[in-house]
């Protein structure tokens, strides 16, 4: 899901892993732990304390590429590729991924039309 946004994925640890432009870009970045997080409060579990990240993409097809590979990965649509009302220049798609986070990937401004 990563790749037609540009981003790459690397392991970190059995525990994480990290998303990034590439070794000679590596900032900015990522950080994603897979188990636990520390600022989890009892009664907290995957599905309960979701997230939401945005990634901007380069173009309209990078989005739909995007919204195509989460899917396929495994992730759950939470609205397909297009404008949304109220946003103006936007074109933007949205998944669950497993834990319920929700990641959203959108073109802004003339490259949105």
């Amino acid at each position: 899901m990563a790749a037609p946004l540009g981003v790459a994925t690397a392991s970190n640890s059995e525990q994480s892993f990290l998303f990034g432009k590439s070794a000679d870009e590596p900032i900015p970045y990522l950080w994603i732990g897979t188990l636990r997080p520390s600022y989890w409060v009892e009664g907290s579990r995957a599905g309960l304390n979701q997230a939401h990240i945005a990634f901007i993409a380069p173009s309209k097809a990078a989005v739909d590429a995007f919204h195509r590979a989460a899917l396929g990965a495994g992730g759950r649509d939470n609205g397909g590729p297009g404008p949304r009302e109220g946003a103006g220049e936007y074109y933007g798609a949205f998944v669950l991924d497993p834990d319920g986070n929700n990641i959203e990937a959108c073109v802004r401004g003339p490259a949105a039309r």
